[in-house]
C-alpha cells in the first residue's frame, strides 16, 4: 500500500472570490454527513497560507497578492519535497489553485533527474502570466509558474517592477528550469481558455480532451490515452479542480463552467488514472461553500476524494 499522507493548504489569497479557504472544512462536513471514516484514517499535514495579506489590500494589480503567493508556494514546494523524499504519496487538498504550481515544484526538487508529467483535470488552462492576464487572479498562472514561460508574444499588460521581481522569484522555486515540459502535460475538460492560453497549448501541442470527446469515446479510452500521451514520463501528478465538472453541479466553486463532467465521469476517471503506478501525487482544490447551497459542491467533491484514495488503496 502507498504510505498516503493528506496536505491540507487552505490558500485563497490568488482566487478572485474569497472562501476557497473554507473548502477542506467543508469536505470534512461531507464526510460527516455521509458517515464516513476517510479522515481518520490519514495524518493530515497543515501547511501555512498567507490568507492574512488579503487584509493588506492589493499592491499588485496584474498579480495579485503576488507577495503572499509567493510564500505559500515555497512553503507548498517544500512539504511537498520532503515528502516525496519519505516516500509518501500525498493527497493534497487545496484551496484556490495556484498552489499546484508549489505541489509541482516539489515533487520536481525531490527527484529532478525524472521527467514528471502533469494531467490537468480543469476548466481552465491556468497558463496566464502578469504580462497577459486579464484579471490579475493568480490561480490563473500555476502552469505558467512550472514551464517558466512569461508568453511575451501575447503581452497586454506592463506589470511593476515589484511584481516582476516576485514572478522571477516564483519561477525558480525547487530550481532555476521548468518543472514540467509543456509537451508534457495533458489537459481534460478544458475549456474556458483566452488567447494567450490557446496561443500556447498550439505553439508545443498540449492535448486537450474536451468533455465532448470524455462522451464520446468513453471514461476508461480517454484515461488511456492521457496516460499514453505521457509515456516517456517517470512520475505524474494529477491535479483536480472541481470546476472541471459542469456548473450545473460546481455552483460552489468559484468559476463555474457549462460544458463540464458529471460527477460520475470525474469520479471514474480519477479513480482510473491514480492506478498507473508512476502516479506520485494527486491534488483537489476550489472548493468554496460560500458560493454553494447546503454544501453540495463539497459532497460531490467527497464522494471524488474517497474513490480516488481508495482506488489507489486497493490497487497497489
Amino acid at each position: 500500500m502507498r504510505n498516503i499522507k493528506l496536505v491540507e493548504v487552505r490558500s485563497e489569497i490568488a482566487a478572485g472570490t474569497r472562501g476557497a479557504s473554507l473548502g477542506i472544512d467543508a469536505l470534512k462536513i461531507a464526510s460527516l454527513d455521509k458517515t464516513s471514516d476517510f479522515f481518520t484514517k490519514f495524518e493530515p499535514v497543515h501547511v501555512a497560507d498567507a490568507n492574512n495579506f488579503l487584509f493588506r489590500g492589493n499592491k499588485y494589480p496584474h498579480a495579485k497578492y503576488i507577495d503572499g503567493v509567493y510564500h505559500v508556494l515555497k512553503n507548498v514546494y517544500s512539504t511537498i519535497e520532503t515528502l516525496r523524499l519519505e516516500k509518501m504519496f500525498p493527497i493534497v487538498l487545496a484551496g484556490d489553485h495556484s498552489t499546484a504550481a508549489g505541489t509541482i515544484m516539489g515533487i520536481k526538487a525531490a527527484h529532478p533527474q525524472l521527467r514528471l508529467g502533469v494531467i490537468w483535470i480543469d476548466a481552465h488552462a491556468d497558463l496566464h502570466t502578469p504580462f497577459t492576464t486579464p484579471s490579475g487572479n493568480m490561480h490563473g498562472m500555476p502552469l505558467a509558474m512550472c514551464i517558466q514561460t512569461d508568453n511575451l508574444d501575447c503581452q497586454v499588460n506592463q506589470p511593476s517592477e515589484d511584481t516582476l521581481l516576485f514572478w522571477d522569484k516564483i519561477k525558480v522555486i525547487g530550481g532555476d528550469y521548468p518543472k514540467v515540459y509543456p509537451k508534457d502535460i495533458v489537459f481534460i475538460s478544458v475549456r474556458d481558455t483566452e488567447q494567450p492560453e490557446d496561443y500556447l497549448i498550439d505553439k508545443y501541442g498540449i492535448k486537450n480532451f474536451k468533455t465532448e470527446e470524455v462522451r464520446e469515446k468513453g471514461v476508461s479510452q480517454i484515461a488511456q490515452e492521457a496516460l499514453e500521451i505521457l509515456k516517456d514520463c517517470d512520475q505524474i501528478y494529477i491535479s483536480f479542480d472541481v470546476d472541471s465538472l459542469d456548473s450545473s453541479i460546481s455552483v460552489g466553486t468559484g468559476t463555474p463552467v457549462p460544458n463540464g463532467l458529471t460527477v460520475d465521469e470525474a469520479l471514474n476517471l480519477n479513480a482510473k488514472l491514480i492506478k498507473d503506478k508512476r502516479v506520485c501525487c494527486w491534488e483537489i482544490v476550489e472548493v468554496n461553500p460560500t458560493l454553494d447551497t447546503e454544501n453540495l459542491m463539497a459532497e460531490n467533491a467527497f464522494d471524488i476524494l474517497e474513490a480516488t484514495t481508495k482506488s489507489l488503496v486497493d490497487h497497489f
